[in-house]
């Protein structure tokens, strides 16, 4: 299992106010969601109207795929003000990527062990 990550600064110039910046940024997660079915939030820069500071993920049994994959999202975010609607004065910033294996994440004590998180009555709830 392979766990792909992109740290990336959204570029928001003519945002006036926090609603300017949030239509921005929804437009953007909504797309990218919808075409490369990753996981994407902003996770910093909350309260600053013309940059946000998101994260992205996906994960993939195949590294080669997924390096694609965030290749292809880069590449998107590189053209930010050719394809999100209300966008356009939008722009990629810094970014970072990053790919990990799962045997190069430390697993925490909670079912770190192999044994199963919940048994099979606690899945069902009973």
């Amino acid at each position: 299992m392979y766990l792909g990550i992109i740290q990336f600064d959204l570029l928001i110039p003519g945002s006036s106010s926090l609603k300017d910046k949030r239509r921005v940024v929804r437009s953007v997660k909504d797309r990218l969601h919808r075409e490369h079915m990753v996981a994407v939030a902003e996770v910093g820069g909350m309260d600053v109207w013309n940059v946000a500071r998101m994260g992205l993920a996906a994960v993939s049994s195949d590294g080669k795929h997924l390096s694609d994959v965030l290749d292809r999202v880069l590449a998107k975010l590189h053209s930010l003000p050719d394809w999100a609607s209300g966008a356009a004065e939008a722009s990629l910033g810094d970014f970072s990527k990053q790919i990990i294996s799962a045997g190069q994440v430390e697993s925490d004590e909670a079912g770190g062990d192999g044994e199963p998180l919940w048994t099979p009555d606690e899945r069902r709830g009973e």
